[in-house]
């Protein structure tokens, strides 16, 4: 897709481009290697503002060590990362970044089990964290609502006072999923959204990420290829460290390179 197409939905939940779009993270010559294993190798990436982008590729591609450098979790040997709201993040800490706008999801659901949803996201809040503020729970209005509201956007506003322990995996996904949007980032990055879920609950999931990408940048990885292309409206490559291909699902999948490390045993 061209760096200056933005996304809207079709009939048939499709991507098709419409207006213009404008880089808001650049990776830049970026090497990483551990123990002598080279991890990323001189890779560079551009993503654009909005819209669904996945990032695939097969195992040891560099995929979850590309989103541990953009969040500050590994710091690169080589190369920098410029995300546009801040400039240069490569120095930053992880909380920075976090702040910063970028927020980021793992694949196994990390929730407060022994707490209620509405808990959960009532911790995840992007305000005042004071200990009177904490321990009494005093929200004030506008955050109840910023409550109500991500309930509604994730699907869980009948279960806000169930204990997140009891949910079924999709559901916690979508509770993580929304405490990362309760801190109001700008990027979200999420690793394997859909691992472990039914098909129900992946329809769902397609859904939810198609609304979020209306208003944020949604980065995925992914390895599920029929989800991929139910989503994406770039997709980005990885073999070895390094990009082998980058475009629209119908370019990925064509890409001689690609269908020889990645696609050939689909």
């Amino acid at each position: 897709m061209s760096a200056q197409a933005t996304v809207v939905q079709d009939g048939v939940g499709r991507a098709s481009s419409t207006a213009r779009r404008f880089p808001i993270l650049y990776v830049q010559a970026v090497s990483v290697s551990f123990d002598g294993f080279q991890a990323l190798d001189n890779l560079n990436l551009t993503i654009q503002d909005g819209g669904i982008h996945c990032i695939i590729g097969p195992n040891g591609a560099g995929k979850t060590t590309l989103l541990d450098v953009i969040t500050g979790k590994t710091r690169a040997d080589a190369g920098t990362v410029f995300y546009k709201p801040l400039g240069s993040i490569s120095q930053l800490s992880e909380a920075q970044i976090a702040r910063g706008g970028i927020g980021r999801k793992f694949q196994r659901p990390t929730v407060f089990e022994n707490h209620s949803v509405f808990e959960n996201l009532m911790m995840a809040l992007k305000c005042d964290k004071g200990l009177k503020h904490s321990l009494f729970g005093l929200l004030r209005t506008a955050e109840r609502e910023r409550i109500q509201e991500v309930l509604g956007i994730i699907g869980l506003r009948d279960q806000a006072d169930r204990l997140a322990g009891g949910l079924a995996h999709g559901q916690k996904q979508w509770l993580e999923i929304g405490m990362l949007l309760a801190q109001e980032p700008q990027m979200l990055l999420l690793d394997e959204p859909v691992a472990g879920m039914t098909p129900a609950e992946i329809e769902h999931t397609i859904g939810l990420l198609h609304s979020l990408a209306a208003s944020r940048t949604v980065v995925v990885v992914e390895h599920d290829m029929e989800f991929v292309h139910s989503i994406a409206q770039r997709v980005t490559v990885l073999h070895e460290g390094r990009v082998i291909a980058d475009g629209d699902m119908d370019q990925v999948r064509s890409h001689p390179k690609v269908i020889e490390v990645y696609l050939g045993d689909q």
